[in-house]
């Protein structure tokens, strides 16, 4: 079939096509072969040319099926049932024993399931009998798997298992999104990661990998960059990171609704976010580890991947690939014990599938796997058949070579980057002819109507997933404060004050910030403001003024978040603070401020809590100011913001309409003057205060009495200036 024609084809099929060959359970149907004397043939013919090989041990107990897994699982059996098991295993590795008897093992895995499930006494069974009966080369590093929840729970149980001879552990972490762990059916919170995290290193292991997964079709690329960096900080060896493979999964109804750009788009930003913080790989592999020269799998994939070695599967369900066969134990299909007890115990193989395959499919199944690590190794391609992979495939490697996708790099034939975010079209092209065929054939018969795949897409698209702005408030809550008086003739110190909240959420944690957050859906960014104050610090105000919109590059280190200020005045009997949501405290900090040179100095105290700003002060032509931050001890940028309200308070306009905010209805001309040098920073001369102000006064008929001084008249602001209150 035409190159262009398969390469379409499985990027449109992109779910199904992958390393997983062959393509449904009936592909090879006209390979089988049958009966049991016949399958002995085939096994004794195969196992009798192999020198070296792989040995895999299956353990399908676990407390309930992810909604991911394809893999043969048996949810909910007790002790008496995995003893059982154990036994039909111990008796299915005695009908092997003479087949490979001086045939070395080269990599040594217990899978599933969940193979801590067992107790240790079974564990040691299955190793006791392995050791005895199989030659597993010294050098080779076991591998087992666990979950969070058991590593958790039984140290006990995983110092026993490194005591065993298994020197290197894998547990399945997948996400930390808890929307998602719910909906895929899996248990998980941080404190649980990291306890089987301390008690996998306590126990000894010499590698430790982590296994996620990404393109769900319910992951937000931020869940996850979330969950990358929450594995990266836990400091694994290795990290595994598969791609959700719909097939035979509970989720495969939500295939057509996650494209093929999502799972590129996520897999380039894995890439990018493990190799930042030292985990190597070349592009398109989906191992990564921090340790030199390692390939990041066990010994088991590793020789699987690269070289295609042999490898025998034991259990319900195992898969067996030799030189030139592929089998599928019983309860591959079933997913059931009985028909895998009823051989064992006859003392047949128990086998379901058994193809004698012909050398184009086995080459196909080798390459499928390579692509696992995002190459092809030459030289192993040839070890294996006899031939040159550019022999066999000609125009195959030149359509890869042409269109930038596979490169020749240190004897391999590799994914480059476009190769690797179309790898779905590129694996495909080393299937057999008859595959390929099949491939056409699923797609055109499988392939969900637009409109389904669509929908699916839809019902989980989030507007907030993609490169934008986030849109946050942040609010200058004012008031003037007065120190308690010394007597009633002289009444206290008055000091402009400025409401700041101490931050109970990163970034910033434990620093002092203005009140603020993120806009929620369908929400007017006033009332935002608004809602913040009052959940953060228990603050209502009915009037903002708007001060801007803040978008500095980098001003906040979550990402790309736009702030849109206000000016909240708060006058003296409605200023008492209670912390709340992310806010482990809210005090009112007295701001002092000095100008000199083009640089504004903000200094904010609070009992023994001081902190100050420095900021640099420009005016465009207009007569506005900017500000470039020099050195500041809050969050984020908020002593810009704050240079901001002081400046539009400061402004003719401002000063005259906002200053009457600080005040009660009636109030004095020298209350009035003592805004106003607060705000200004200085003092002012009493009577010119006095000409320029009374035209914006309507005098009441009352006076000031009992203050120690001679009674003043009390004034309120005029009317007909209203319109532009605050």
């Amino acid at each position: 079939m035409e190159a262009s024609k398969v390469y379409d084809t499985g990027l449109l099929y992109h779910h199904y096509a992958n390393t997983a060959y062959p393509l449904t359970p009936g592909s090879f149907g006209a390979y089988r072969v049958s009966g049991a004397e016949g399958v002995k043939r085939q096994l004794e013919a195969e196992w009798g040319r192999v020198e070296s090989y792989c040995l895999y041990v299956h353990i399908p107990f676990c407390q309930s099926r992810c909604r991911f897994c394809e893999y043969t699982v048996l949810e909910g059996a007790g002790e008496e049932t995995e003893a059982e098991y154990v036994d039909l295993l111990l008796r299915e590795m005695e009908l092997y024993a003479p087949l490979l008897r001086g045939k070395r093992v080269m990599g040594f895995d217990i899978g599933g399931g969940t193979p801590l499930k067992l107790s240790t006494g079974e564990l040691a069974r299955i190793v006791a009998r392995a050791r005895a009966l199989f030659a597993v080369d010294p050098a080779v590093m076991w591998s087992i798997e666990t979950t969070p929840v058991i590593a958790a729970r039984d140290p006990e149980k995983l110092r026993a298992v490194r005591e065993l001879g298994f020197r290197r552990i894998s547990m399945g972490i997948q996400t930390v999104a808890p929307h998602l762990l719910a909906e895929l059916g899996r248990e998980g919170e941080p404190h649980i990661y990291e306890k089987a995290v301390r008690h996998i290193r306590q126990a000894g292991f010499e590698q430790f990998n982590v296994d996620l997964m990404y393109g769900f079709l319910k992951q937000s690329d931020q869940e996850l960059e979330t969950t990358l960096r929450y594995a990266v900080a836990l400091k694994p060896t290795q990290i595994t990171l598969y791609r959700n493979r719909y097939k035979g999964t509970k989720l495969e109804a939500e295939a057509g609704g996650v494209s093929l750009y999502k799972a590129m788009r996520q897999y380039r930003l894995a890439y990018r976010i493990l190799t930042e913080n030292g985990y190597h790989a070349n592009i398109g592999k989906n191992t990564f580890s921090r340790l030199e020269g390692d390939w990041g799998t066990s010994d088991y994939l590793t020789h699987r991947v690269i070289e295609g070695m042999p490898y025998l599967g034991l259990g319900l369900g195992a898969q067996s690939f030799g030189l030139g066969y592929l089998s599928y134990n019983e309860g591959a299909a079933t997913k059931r014990l009985d028909q895998y007890r009823d051989k064992v115990m006859a003392g047949i193989f128990p086998l379901q599938d058994v193809y004698a395959l012909p050398q184009e499919e086995c080459m196909a199944k080798m390459l499928a796997v390579c692509f696992y690590f995002g190459f092809v190794d030459l030289q192993a391609f040839r070890r294996r058949f006899g031939r040159d992979l550019q022999e066999v495939y000609p125009d195959e490697v030149r359509f890869v070579l042409d269109r930038n996708l596979m490169e020749f790099h240190d004897g391999k034939l590799m994914l480059t980057p476009r190769g690797a975010d179309f790898i779905n079209g590129v694996i495909p092209l080393f299937y057999s002819e008859r595959s390929k065929q099949e491939l056409l054939r699923l797609y055109e018969r499988r392939r969900a109507p637009e409109s389904e795949g669509e929908r699916n897409f839809l019902a989980t698209y989030s507007i907030e997933a993609f490169d934008r702005p986030s849109v946050a408030t942040d609010v200058v809550a004012m008031t003037i404060r007065h120190e308690t008086a010394d007597s009633y003739r002289r009444p206290g110190r008055p000091h402009l004050s400025v409401l700041l909240i101490r931050r109970a959420e990163h970034p910033f944690m434990g620093k002092w910030a203005l009140p603020g957050g993120f806009l929620r859906h369908g929400e007017a960014v006033g009332h935002c403001a608004q809602r913040e104050l009052f959940e953060e610090a228990g603050l209502s105000v009915e009037a903002l003024h708007p001060l801007g919109c803040f978008s500095e590059p980098g001003r906040d280190p979550r990402g790309w978040i736009l702030s849109n200020a206000f000016l909240a005045v708060v006058g003296t009997a409605d200023r008492s603070l209670l912390a709340g949501d992310d806010a482990m405290d809210a005090q009112w900090f007295d701001l002092d401020f000095h100008e000199e040179n083009d640089r504004l100095t903000l200094v904010f105290t609070h009992a023994q809590v001081r902190l100050e700003a420095s900021l640099r002060l420009t005016r465009n032509r207009f007569g506005q100011f900017a500000f470039g931050t020099l050195s500041s001890e809050l969050a984020f940028d908020h002593a810009v913001i704050i240079a901001t309200a002081l400046k539009a308070l400061q402004a003719g306009d401002g000063l005259r309409r906002l200053a009457f905010a600080f005040l009660p209805a009636e109030f004095t001309i020298a209350e009035l003057q003592t805004v106003h040098e607060l705000l200004l920073g200085r003092p002012l001369l009493a009577a010119n205060f006095r000409r320029k102000i009374l035209p914006f006064l309507s005098p009441t008929k009352r006076t000031t009495s009992g203050a120690g001084h001679r009674p003043a008249i009390i004034y309120t602001k005029q009317q007909e200036n209203d319109n532009n209150e605050l």
